[in-house]
């Protein structure tokens, strides 16, 4: 079995690669990046494929039997519907006989600029087609929160528009739950939520980083427009202000209020907690 991987010189589809080559050293993998010589070092065969040159997807896709398609971190509005669609499209064409789909948690219509919009037109795409499919929804990444705790540590608070609870997911448990779709059976038609263990709002979370790190540490709600003038007085370009309101409303509307048990259903092992992801990274 030959499995294809998009994305593979990024952090997720590098996590796969690795969960991949500890559960099946038999499997062929294939990486597929616009530096395919970053997946050669990973001791894969590296395909040139970049979605902006939907032909050379069409060449990376060829002769794979499965294939984790991730979406690139494309910002600009309706790029990424566009990419990950033509992506579907052309594995599709190149006969792969199983595409997964990384997609977010809580995604339905919209319209651009909103991300959701970025993941629903693409998950439709795959719906439409005749190969096989499985989605892999994800929480929002731990990862990234402890990036907006690192910046937010000085002032000693958090900012969200909404106190809703939100799901964290560790980056590397969502790579093992895709490594088990891949190297599994039964999973055509299936739409998984990778989560971790528990959704906290936004006081749960401002308590987890002072218990963690020791410092004083708060949450505070502010409007949308306060939001966005931060983001702005901040120097973000509008389509990027844009893209972080979008992840701010699907907070607010409870996108990510979501808790399974798919990760370790998948993964064979449970999910990593908000809570040790932060003592793994903030830790003292």
């Amino acid at each position: 079995m030959k499995i294809g991987i998009s994305g593979a010189s990024g952090q997720l589809g590098t996590a796969t690669i690795r969960e991949l080559k500890e559960r099946t050293p038999n499997v062929e993998l294939v990486g597929i990046s616009r530096t395919p010589e970053k997946t050669t070092a990973l001791g894969i065969e590296g395909r040139f494929g970049d979605f902006d040159q939907p032909d050379s997807l069409t060449k990376a896709f060829a002769g794979l039997d499965r294939l984790l398609i991730i979406p690139s971190s494309d910002m600009r509005p309706g790029v990424r519907a566009t990419q990950g669609s033509e992506a579907i499209r052309r594995a599709a064409e190149a006969g792969v006989e199983h595409i997964v789909f990384t997609s977010a948690l809580g995604t339905r219509h919209a319209e651009i600029p909103h991300l959701w919009q970025s993941y629903y037109v693409p998950e439709q795409a795959l719906m439409r087609g005749a190969t096989p499919w499985t989605i892999l929804r994800m929480a929002y990444y731990a990862e990234s929160f402890v990036d907006e705790v690192r910046m937010s540590l000085p002032q000693g608070v958090h900012a969200s528009t909404s106190n809703r609870r939100v799901n964290f997911v560790s980056r590397d448990d969502v790579a093992a739950a895709a490594a088990g779709i891949l190297v599994g059976e039964g999973h055509h038609g299936a739409i998984y939520q990778a989560t971790g263990p528990e959704a906290l709002d936004g006081s749960a979370r401002a308590a987890l980083v002072t218990k963690v790190t020791g410092k004083s540490f708060g949450f505070a709600a502010v409007t949308v427009d306060q939001y966005r003038q931060g983001l702005a007085g901040a120097g973000l370009p509008p389509f990027v202000v844009d893209a972080v309101l979008g992840i701010q409303d699907m907070w607010a509307r409870g996108g990510f209020d979501v808790t399974t048990g798919d990760v370790e259903r998948l993964a064979g092992r449970p999910p990593r907690s908000l809570e040790g992801v932060l003592r793994r990274s903030l830790g003292q």
